[in-house]
């Protein structure tokens, strides 16, 4: 598993590296958008995805990599959004979000390890198309939360759902190759 965890720091440092330089071009501009707003960019991403899985032809020169980064980032945005609320106008440093992206790489991280010792590592033997119909299914489930404002009954929260969508994109960059 030692293994695992110096592949997702990899593809975590590709994904935070772009973060930043996004932060430094835009400010935190992102964090006015509510939580649908988010879950409907991750949506669009996740949709590119599939749709370049099963195209023959792409006309758009951005392979399936830079989506899931987007995914990535987009949900930590919302893992953000989640625990600082929506604001007005920006209000965050670049130091400031990068914490707070570290913070919940911290947490996700940890989520992937626990759950990658119980279920013996077996997204190495998924699809990287699996792992998109995951993200696609987790996407439907926060958007019917959302519907819900936010209420479960016996279910995961929405924390959970960006979570997992998350380190499935991360599994998915490892399966890529990245």
């Amino acid at each position: 598993m030692s293994q695992t965890s110096q592949q997702y720091d990899a593809v975590v440092t590709t994904c935070r590296d772009l973060f930043s330089k996004k932060m430094k071009d835009y400010g935190s501009a992102w964090r006015i958008l509510r939580l649908p707003s988010l879950t409907d960019q991750i949506f669009i991403k996740a949709q590119r995805i599939r749709g370049l899985q099963t195209l023959a032809e792409s006309k758009v020169d951005e392979g399936q990599e830079s989506e899931f980064i987007g995914i990535i980032n987009y949900s930590i945005m919302a893992l953000v959004q989640l625990e600082k609320g929506v604001v007005e106008q920006p209000d965050l440093t670049l130091e400031q979000s990068l914490e707070l992206y570290d913070h919940h790489v911290a947490i996700t991280k940890k989520l992937m390890m626990d759950k990658n010792h119980d279920y013996g590592e077996a997204w190495r033997d998924m699809r990287v198309s699996s792992l998109t119909d995951l993200i696609l299914q987790k996407l439907l489930r926060v958007k019917q939360i959302e519907d819900n404002k936010g209420k479960t009954i016996v279910s995961e929260g929405l924390d959970a759902n960006y979570q997992d969508m998350i380190n499935y994109a991360i599994f998915a960059m490892i399966h890529l190759g990245q």
